[in-house]
């Protein structure tokens, strides 16, 4: 952890952290132990922020936890000058249009591939095992058997091939899978093919399994849309755990509905939470997991030292020691170019 610092008296950092209880007191109180003297307050929703905005120059958060309170958080927040994210990707703060050009915003990437492989593995083989039924049997006392899905000598098509996806695709091949990766990239250890975005149509009808890794932009919004959701195969899974915006969700449920794929999972919403009135909690060949990708039992005991030296540099005003810049605002700083 970084030497404790006394921070200028005109900073004051605010954390938006919709996280458990546990994680985000571990957050906390490590930034606390570290910097001691600067004001720190914290808030489980954005809609707890607001009277903390007005002398708040460090907020720390992610994206989808300020939901639509995003705008509002940056509209009242006049003495902003950095945020920094607690994940990957920078989705609902660098794209709001309310965020001051001279904002410094800062990511946190490399952690995420352990836990977002697991979360992925644990869905892919929760789909082919059909375990969702095997709970409700449970339940009901019902024994039931069925044949089982193999991952050997399926095919993943992952749409996004970041770290997250490096980190992902030699534990597929390990076991027995063909790793298809759809990016702009050209070649990538681990990866059996290639192939670009604009060959999505063309290469989807030969996945048995399909995962969505792409961030979420403009350029990305609704990318799995109903005609590529109708090129896959009957008897083909779709798991999203990027963001919910690069699926078109309703051409998703009228394709379970009507059983035209498998089945899928979700990690991720286009609204979050999911309102409990939505359509997709009842239906049978869906799995639904409330944006777990990240959060573990040692998220914070990875994050907080990557928060906390970028604090200990923001707070010297040493630009060139702040990593992970996605987003450079007024400050003298390097963006990352893995950003």
């Amino acid at each position: 952890m970084s030497t404790a610092l006394t921070p200028p008296l005109e900073h004051s950092l605010l954390m938006i952290l919709q996280v458990p209880e546990g994680i985000r007191h571990q957050y906390e109180n490590g930034i606390r132990a570290a910097f001691p003297n600067l004001p720190i307050n914290v808030v489980d929703q954005a809609s707890a922020a607001t009277p903390y905005l007005s002398h708040t120059s460090i907020i720390v958060t992610h994206g989808p936890y300020m939901g639509n309170g995003a705008d509002h958080i940056f509209a009242h927040a006049p003495r902003l000058e950095w945020v920094q994210g607690i994940g990957v990707g920078m989705d609902n703060i660098v794209d709001r249009p309310t965020l001051d050009p001279k904002v410094m915003v800062t990511n946190i990437h490399g952690t995420q591939g352990v836990p977002m492989t697991e979360l992925a593995l644990s869905l892919l083989l929760s789909l082919a095992r059909k375990l969702p039924k095997t709970f409700q049997n449970k339940l009901e006392h019902r024994w039931e058997r069925w044949p089982s899905k193999l991952l050997h000598g399926k095919t993943i098509g992952i749409l996004g091939v970041g770290s997250i996806a490096q980190t992902l695709a030699p534990v597929c091949k390990a076991m027995g899978m063909t790793v298809v990766g759809i990016s702009s990239r050209q070649s990538v250890p681990h990866f059996d093919h290639m192939v670009s975005r604009h060959e999505l149509l063309q290469v989807v009808p030969q996945l048995d399994y399909f995962l969505l890794l792409i961030p979420y932009s403009p350029e990305t919004h609704h990318i799995v849309n109903k005609e590529v959701l109708a090129a896959m195969k009957p008897e083909a899974f779709l798991v999203n755990i990027a963001r919910g915006g690069v699926l078109d969700e309703e051409a998703l449920l009228e394709t379970l509905q009507n059983r035209r794929i498998a089945g899928a999972a979700l990690d991720v919403f286009f609204t979050e939470p999911l309102p409990p009135e939505h359509a997709f909690w009842d239906q049978d060949n869906l799995i639904i997991t409330c944006h777990q990708g990240v959060v573990h039992e040692d998220v914070a005991k990875v994050n907080v030292p990557i928060i906390c030296e970028n604090l200990k540099h923001f707070l010297s005003q040493n630009w060139s020691g702040i990593r992970h810049v996605v987003k450079a605002g007024n400050k003298p700083v390097v963006v990352s170019a893995s950003s």
